[in-house]
């Protein structure tokens, strides 16, 4: 842990540092995440993948 008097930054480019996390410029407004939709959207393609692969197999004779 740093002590008081070992500061990595001056004050003023610690200033500097927070007027920039301040601005805002990187801030971006997100949806909330939905792990359940994701949960659903992968199972929905695995079921797609299955039957498609069940398709190509019995068209080729293979069951």
């Amino acid at each position: 842990m740093l002590e008081p008097s070992e500061k990595k930054l001056t004050d003023e480019d610690q200033a500097k540092v927070d007027r920039y996390l301040q601005s805002g410029i990187n801030s971006v407004e997100r949806k909330p995440f939905r792990p359940w939709v994701l949960l659903f959207g992968l199972i929905a393609l695995l079921t797609l993948l299955s039957l498609l692969s069940l398709y190509i197999a019995q068209s080729k004779g293979v069951v």
